[in-house]
């Protein structure tokens, strides 16, 4: 993963900052001969970046993390619901026919099953599918139910559970995907869906810096 690209100017402040911390943004204008109006936006960027901590009446220090440190901070922090996909849901009554389209037209790898109170009661992954049609039943009266990993068997998490916590799991279990759930006296209520998609595109956008 690339590191934050600074320009000249933010890695002139860091060493202002490295060498005289703490010190007052009016203080490093002077140093560098710039208005503090100018300098504003290095100073916010370096700050939410991790690189430099202000504390009011104080001024700015470096805090000495590195880049890995800051991502890996980052990564830390990230939850669940700021990139959660939309769920793809049938009923247990469903034929084994029926989910397998749904699946295609979906162009997903799990299904979630609820029951008619729209509670999950268990999940279909494409291999339960493909077991299935392998067989000699007639897939068109074979009912999901049959074939589904069932509760309590199924791994769930909930929208504030944090990524690195869901991907050690994905990893762990060796499962595409997760039904991200909402407690009611019922049951679970899917909420969303949390796959080793997202996690690609978080990875991605870290990358790419667009997350830091």
């Amino acid at each position: 993963m690339s590191k934050i690209e600074l320009n000249k100017r933010q890695e002139k402040i860091l060493e202002i900052v490295k060498e005289n911390g703490p010190i007052t943004g009016e203080h490093i204008a002077e140093r560098l001969h710039l208005t503090r109006a100018t300098l504003r936006p290095d100073l916010a960027i370096l700050t939410m970046a991790g690189y430099l901590e202000a504390r009011p009446r104080v001024g700015y220090f470096f805090t000495g993390k590195t880049s890995n440190q800051l991502l890996s901070e980052k990564l830390n922090k990230l939850q669940v619901k700021d990139f959660q996909s939309i769920p793809v849901v049938v009923p247990d009554n469903v034929s084994v026919y029926d989910a397998i389209c749904t699946m295609f037209l979906e162009d997903v790898g799990t299904l979630f099953v609820v029951d008619e109170q729209s509670l999950l009661v268990g999940v279909l992954s494409r291999k339960d599918l493909l077991r299935a049609s392998i067989g000699k039943q007639e897939l068109t009266s074979f009912p999901v139910n049959i074939i589904m990993t069932r509760m309590p068997n199924i791994t769930v998490c909930r929208k504030d559970d944090y990524i690195m916590d869901v991907a050690k799991i994905l990893i762990e279990k060796q499962i595409d995907a997760l039904p991200i759930i909402r407690d009611t006296e019922q049951g679970y209520e899917v909420t969303g869906r949390i796959t080793k998609t997202n996690m690609t595109n978080i990875l991605v956008r870290l990358a790419e810096n667009d997350m830091l």
